[in-house]
């Protein structure tokens, strides 16, 4: 029986699963429509394969949003995230499946009890992070419990960064994903965890100042800084007890003081409108939030402002972002975060020649018969070019695996569900390893 895939977003992180799709269409008999505003996107999308329809669309037009997800199958839903829940509320309707690689919101959450009673399953976080760090954190931490292990600490960090051979680049750093995001990231209010039994909060002022290191085999040695409420999956990951739970953001050493710039200077703020932008330069951009002085040049009011040692790498970054050149922003109007996304694209854009790797981390402390261990789990995967990214790789094939695994009828879960139980998890690590995305682990008895 042919089966209708329908996907709406065709953005970048789109592009791995629709290749997969294609792929496996024939032999499934899948047919895919993809429907985006964008028609050259589509048309690029597309690449003339039979099996696949494309539609220009936008999601306020409800009559043809509905008319596809009545054609669907499975829905696959690659919008932004805050969208989601207008697709999911018409596959309720409709009583179509659906697929998201967002985090679950509370607007999702609260469909749960119509989607069981429907026998319907919206299967969420099927991403990289959150999707893959599910897979591979519940994966270990099951295998520990059933050899009778005491669970003491779990910490987990993803991040997305170049592949290696960006030296010339001070920040280490390129947008492979949503710029906005990278600007806003922790802007949301302050993050928790809990470390050694004890709750901890850390306001925005000061989240990029809360740093941990750690050394990847073969990658070297990163810093990661927290991510959002690291609680919410106690009860998820069963780790409700557990003292030490901690979630995070990887980047290269010297990024996370660098970026603490922006945020203290007040440019990371995305509430208000800054006026008169359309010849405001990346200079005066920066003197916007720094004090008055007759005499004083930028540079020294900065360093002054926020104690910057005449030595420290901190200005070489800086001035190898453009903060402090004469060159106009190029927006006509816009928010301080909005003005640095701009700023910032000039430099962090990925050129043709550049390539992007993902790279995981878990940390699991763990007592067994007595003894105390540490189990580290990593995994690295590079993309193989501007186009081809390991972000787009990450977050499309667990998509397009999930899709797998839903039209063949091999998830029996209803509900609004998270990837997390051995059934979605084992086929799902098996498939990923198949295209290169594998974890290494390493215990490490503590004395």
């Amino acid at each position: 029986m042919s089966q209708t895939i329908v996907l709406f977003g065709a953005g970048r992180s789109a592009t791995r699963f629709i290749r997969f799709v294609q792929e496996k269409s024939e032999a499934n008999r899948w047919t895919l429509v993809i429907a985006d505003r964008d028609e050259a996107l589509l048309k690029e999308k597309k690449a003339d394969h039979h099996r696949t329809e494309t539609v220009v669309f936008s999601l306020d037009d409800d009559v043809l949003r509905q008319r596809l997800i009545q054609r669907a199958s499975l829905v696959v839903s690659m919008v932004p995230a805050h969208l989601h829940v207008v697709i999911a509320k018409d596959c309720l309707q409709y009583e179509v499946n659906l697929l998201t690689a967002s985090y679950v919101s509370e607007e999702m959450q609260s469909l749960n009890d119509e989607v069981e009673r429907k026998g319907l399953l919206f299967l969420n976080e099927m991403g990289v992070d959150p999707g893959i760090d599910h897979l591979s954190a519940m994966k270990m931490l099951d295998e520990l419990r059933r050899e009778g292990a005491e669970i003491h600490g779990f910490e987990s960090f993803t991040g997305g960064l170049p592949a290696p051979g960006l030296e010339d680049n001070p920040w280490q750093y390129i947008f492979s994903w949503n710029p906005r995001n990278v600007v806003l990231a922790g802007a949301g209010g302050a993050v928790k965890f809990r470390q050694e039994g004890r709750y901890k909060y850390i306001p925005y002022h000061q989240l990029f100042r809360r740093t941990e290191f750690m050394n990847i085999p073969k990658y070297g040695r990163f810093e990661g800084y927290p991510n959002r409420d690291s609680l919410r999956y106690r009860s998820t990951y069963g780790l409700q007890d557990v003292p030490t739970i901690f979630r995070g953001t990887l980047r290269r050493p010297g990024f996370c003081r660098a970026w603490d710039v922006f945020v203290k200077l007040g440019m990371t703020d995305d509430s208000y409108y800054i006026e008169n932008t359309h010849d405001l330069t990346h200079r005066q951009f920066v003197n916007m939030f720094l004090a008055y002085h007759p005499s004083d040049i930028i540079e020294l009011k900065l360093m002054h402002y926020l104690n910057i040692p005449q030595d420290s790498d901190l200005m070489e970054k800086l001035e190898w972002i453009g903060l402090f050149s004469d060159e106009p922003i190029g927006l006509d109007r816009g928010t301080p975060a909005q003005l640095l996304e701009k700023l910032l694209m000039k430099k962090w854009h990925m050129k043709s020649t550049d390539r992007d790797m993902i790279v995981m981390y878990h940390k699991v402390d763990y007592q067994l018969n007595n003894q105390h261990f540490t189990l580290n789990s990593s995994m690295v995967y590079e993309g193989k070019s501007a186009k081809e990214t390991a972000m787009s790789d990450t977050v499309g094939l667990p998509l397009a695996l999930g899709a797998e695994l839903m039209l063949s009828g091999k998830i029996k879960q209803t509900g609004v569900r998270l990837p997390v139980t051995e059934d979605i998890y084992t086929p799902m690590l098996k498939g990923l390893s198949e295209y290169g995305i594998n974890f290494s682990e390493e215990v490490i008895e503590k004395k």
